[in-house]
């Protein structure tokens, strides 16, 4: 997994630079070109996608299962256009992301948001932060405790609460990224370079209120209703396919032999 931590170390670098840049470093300057930086960095995420699954071993039948995943994810994204944060694709990648694990999670996260990009048009300087703040996201889940353990109710509740806690950390991840590259604010929320990080932060958070705040509850809410309703038919649905696939190891024996 170092090539997850690589990228995610770059990602974080990517997204809070702003926050530690002196006003005279000259990197305001190039505020407009962060986003063109970072995508250039998109072959070494689609090289982390790509070493996930080598060093997993996954065969043709869990490759194709990602791949279904991640088509079904970018075609219900576009259902709810965008509107009030209506995005149900990110319930699917809550549950996938607890039936995959961290790893296979995120690799399923950023390839989505890929198709997600391509079946919408949204390709541009910010599909790579998507991609990575998916990745995380969808990650995440599969880091939740009780991976073996816990079923029923208390895991759906479990699930919902990740979904809206998440859904907002998605959201305020993605100003970050567009906060100094947006124009227009009025001076009280914008990025001032050199400035001491809290009064920046400060600003920051008066931004997420002023732009986003509605549209990352309508996400926090849909998806903690979704997994809440349907929430144990999907994971028993995934569960299942993925014991038909090889998403774990083969347990082998040194010196096994076969019966003659």
């Amino acid at each position: 997994m170092a090539a997850l931590g690589l990228i995610t170390v770059i990602g974080v670098l990517a997204f809070g630079w702003p926050l530690l840049a002196d006003a005279g470093s000259g990197l305001a300057d190039h505020a407009q070109d962060a986003p063109w930086l970072f995508a250039a960095l998109l072959p070494l995420l689609v090289g982390v996608v790509v070493a996930t699954i080598a060093d997993r071993g996954m065969d043709a039948k869990a490759v194709a299962m990602l791949g279904v995943l991640a088509a079904v994810g970018a075609a219900l994204r576009p259902l709810g256009a965008g509107t009030a944060g209506l995005e149900p694709m990110f319930f699917l990648m809550v549950l996938s992301g607890r039936v995959l694990g961290p790893g296979f999670g995120f690799v399923l996260g950023a390839v989505t948001m890929f198709a997600s990009a391509l079946l919408t048009g949204g390709v541009g300087p910010w599909m790579p932060f998507q991609m990575l703040s998916m990745g995380w996201f969808t990650m995440g889940a599969g880091l939740l405790p009780g991976q073996e353990r816990l079923r029923g109710r208390g895991e759906l509740l479990m699930l919902g609460l990740y979904g809206a806690l998440a859904s907002f950390a998605y959201g305020t991840i993605m100003n970050l990224q567009g906060w100094v590259t947006l124009q227009g604010m009025g001076s009280g929320v914008s990025f001032h370079a050199g400035d001491p990080v809290a009064e920046n932060l400060v600003r920051f958070l008066a931004y997420c209120a002023a732009t986003s705040l509605g549209w990352d509850l309508g996400r926090a809410v849909l998806t903690v209703v979704l997994t809440l309703a349907i929430g144990s038919t999907v994971l028993k649905a995934l569960r299942r396919a993925t014991r038909r696939a090889a998403f774990e190891a083969q347990v082998t024996f040194e010196g096994s032999t076969e019966p003659d």
